[in-house]
């Protein structure tokens, strides 16, 4: 396997075969800021490694960025999100190994198979209030949950791309006037306080995407990000759609006020105590194979990629982990396979 040069817009040095001891084996995204593979270690443990574009591995301060992102995503257990394995910040080519997580983003299923059933939204909420609680509880910010950066993983969604957050100690701070965010999923204070962005904003935008994956449009829709974000502060949200008994919570998520937005413990507990009011089966693996088709001949084998259908409505995801703000203008990637 001869690395070869990256032939799309801002060509640069030949990719490298290795990152430290983990070797590149297949391109699973590309963008402005790096490239993420698909690698093995020594030892044949998949992982998805970061590769940060050459050009920016000279700029200090996306150094200093990445830094934080990688000290950001080893803080959360692992357990909500892609455990981080191995990385050097301060390689020639920064680099982050995480471990590969098969599934597909809920962007991709949502566009895919349609809206969620009610069933599977409630499990994702609550599979995203215990991400959130774990990564809130080491003092992390995500700053930028939307349903790219939700991987539907057979044993519950992972929160993953850290590379917004920001940890309350980090001396790193949003410059004044500058957004940072995807403004469909970001909170008001996003726009108009975007130095004092705390814990709530990751609950508002957990409503906003909760909207999205009963709907498959946002709670404030618009063609127009200038006009998403005159609605997001000022405007009530389109909950249309959304299933009855989780309207009233999702409305709290998307209060304008960070103060009057339930906490994810408050959430876990709302969903905890109204359990009995709807069809709890669609939370045990076991019981979720009535509406699964049969196996078509030859369909033995789930792809690396897969999504178990059971517990996301027969999606099959086509990849695992890649950092979202690495595919938007995806590239070419520079290697043969």
């Amino acid at each position: 396997m001869t690395p070869q040069r990256n032939t799309g817009a801002g060509a640069e040095a030949e990719l490298p075969e290795y990152a430290g001891h983990y070797r590149l084996e297949s391109c699973l995204g590309s963008g402005g800021m790096g490239v993420v593979h698909l690698a093995r270690s020594t030892s044949g443990l998949k992982l998805a490694v970061k590769v940060v574009h050459a050009e920016f591995a000279k700029d200090p301060e996306f150094r200093g960025r990445f830094r934080q992102e990688v000290a950001a995503a080893r803080r959360v257990s692992g357990a909500f999100t892609a455990p981080v394995v191995d990385a050097d910040p301060e390689a020639e080519r920064p680099w982050m190994a995480t471990l590969f997580i098969p599934g597909p983003t809920l962007a991709e299923q949502v566009k895919r198979n349609g809206p969620m059933a009610p069933a599977q939204v409630r499990r994702l909420m609550a599979g995203l209030a215990e991400a959130l609680r774990d990564i809130h509880r080491v003092g992390v910010v995500h700053r930028d949950l939307k349903p790219s950066n939700v991987l539907l993983a057979e044993d519950g969604p992972k929160v993953i791309d850290f590379g917004i957050s920001r940890p309350k100690d980090s001396e790193l701070r949003t410059e004044t006037g500058k957004l940072i965010g995807t403004p469909p999923f970001m909170a008001p204070e996003q726009f108009r306080r975007p130095r004092e962005v705390g814990p709530a904003a990751d609950i508002f935008a957990l409503g906003s995407v909760l909207v999205h994956a009963a709907t498959g449009r946002g709670p404030f829709d618009s063609d127009s990000p200038y006009l998403v974000a005159y609605q997001v502060v000022h405007d009530e949200p389109d909950l249309t759609g959304v299933p009855e008994d989780l309207a009233p919570l999702v409305q709290r998520c998307l209060a304008k006020e960070p103060a009057d937005r339930p906490t994810p413990d408050e959430l876990m507990r709302a969903l905890r105590s109204a359990a009995a009011s709807y069809d709890t089966q669609a939370f045990i693996p076991a019981q979720r194979t009535q509406d699964v088709p049969p196996p078509r001949p030859g369909d033995g084998q789930k792809g690396p990629g897969a999504a178990d259908p059971s517990v996301w409505g027969g999606a099959r995801g086509r990849r695992g982990w890649s950092p979202p703000g690495l595919r938007g203008g995806s590239r070419v990637c520079g290697r043969s396979h």
